[in-house]
């Protein structure tokens, strides 16, 4: 039986999958500023929470008349793919880095960008005219009336579609205890995304209302007024760009997956944000709640939950649990920060870690060893009652920006 939810101390609207012992003072003083704000209903922590800014990762947010930016992040929309395949792992060939290297020429990783527009996005129709949906919105967002700088982000924007970014984003190509090949992505709404959190959250701040907050980065708009309006308007557009950059990069790998392996065929995509928000109702009123760094899990929704590079990902199904505000984690989520591990660990640490894997072993992502996360599987367990596993996967190649 599960040991959890438990409350966390000093709250009385908050529920969480984790113990407060193993969570950093830094979030538990987030966790404590945000349950205090007068429009939260309700907080729930994941079992991967960590410190984040504004508000902690691994936190589901419901608020009433409200909703703070920073509760979502600048990586609006950011989330998870996967699609299983219908091939065997001893179908990949024994040498993969000629595969990685072939995804990589489809989908630019870290601060890379398609000269114009991807390629696959011609070649794929439900792409092609979602694509121009999202080029034809670009105009209307609301935070450019702001900005002096946007116009210049259009292009920027369009050829960033179909790209991985860089940090803890990836593209891994899985082992599956089910015997299938499983191909997973992360990625989110690129530097657009970024830009248009930037400065929503700037405004905020502005705002009479959120003069007196103890942390000025939980700064919310309220209900019925024009700033929310704008703020949502600019929300969605980048939730379906981020889907839509998704989509591009997973049509891109599943073309060189065919390319490759003749005869391969794809199940439908498990597709998840973990970066976003909704209206959702819960204890008969309607709140807009924020998922950073965490999943939904309603009754029979499948979502992916990875680890790190080393340690493979969860396909799981929700179970509906009104109690996290039908939620889980997003991930296995970091236990220490980026300077930290680039201090603590070496490229020969990394190696180690990794070995076995077809990667990136070099400097550029020590700050992603593997040790620098939790355990995926003690992350999972803890959240027995949110979610159940469909299966596990085993990463075999993974590719970092």
């Amino acid at each position: 039986m599960s040991t959890y939810p438990v409350p966390l101390s000093g709250t009385e609207n908050t529920l969480m999958w984790a113990d407060e012992a193993g969570i950093e003072d830094s979030a538990l003083r987030q966790l404590r500023n945000v349950a205090a704000l007068p429009w939260t209903h309700g907080l729930r922590v994941m079992p991967d929470v960590h410190y984040g800014k504004g508000a902690t990762v691994g936190s589901v947010i419901a608020m009433h008349q409200a909703v703070a930016p920073a509760a979502v992040g600048v990586d609006i929309g950011c989330g998870m793919t996967a699609v299983r395949t219908s091939i065997a792992p001893e179908s990949l060939p024994d040498d993969l880095s000629r595969l990685r290297f072939g995804i990589e020429r489809g989908v630019p990783v870290g601060n890379g960008a398609h000269r114009d527009h991807a390629r696959a996005i011609d070649q794929h129709r439900d792409l092609s005219r979602r694509f121009r949906e999202i080029a034809g919105g670009f105009a209307s967002l609301r935070a450019h009336e702001k900005s002096s700088t946007f116009r210049r982000l259009e292009s920027k924007a369009i050829n960033q579609v179909g790209t991985l970014g860089g940090g803890n984003h990836f593209i891994e190509l899985c082992a599956g205890d089910d015997g299938r090949i499983w191909v997973t992505l992360h990625s989110g709404s690129r530097g657009i995304g970024n830009k248009l959190a930037t400065e929503h959250m700037e405004v905020a701040q502005q705002l009479t209302h959120n003069k007196g907050l103890v942390d000025r980065d939980l700064a919310v708009f309220l209900a019925h007024t024009p700033q929310l309006d704008n703020y949502l308007h600019d929300l969605w557009w980048a939730q379906a760009y981020a889907l839509l950059n998704r989509d591009v990069m997973l049509a891109s790998i599943c073309d060189e997956l065919t390319h490759r392996i003749p005869g391969i065929k794809f199940d439908e995509p498990i597709r998840c944000h973990h970066n976003y928000v909704a209206v959702e109702t819960y204890d008969d009123l309607e709140l807009i709640v924020t998922r950073k760094g965490a999943i939904r899990a309603g009754l029979g929704d499948l979502g992916v939950i990875p680890g790190s590079m080393g340690t493979g990902s969860y396909i799981v199904r929700g179970l509906g649990n009104d109690a996290s505000f039908q939620s889980a984690s997003h991930g296995a989520g970091r236990r220490m920060s980026r300077a930290e591990a680039k201090r603590r660990y070496t490229t020969e640490d990394l190696a180690v870690q990794t070995a076995g894997i077809e990667c990136r072993k070099d400097q550029g992502v020590v700050d992603e060893i593997p040790a620098a996360y939790k355990d995926i599987d003690e992350v999972i367990a803890a959240q027995a009652d949110l979610v159940e596993v469909v299966a596990r996967l085993q990463t075999l190649l993974c590719i970092k920006g």
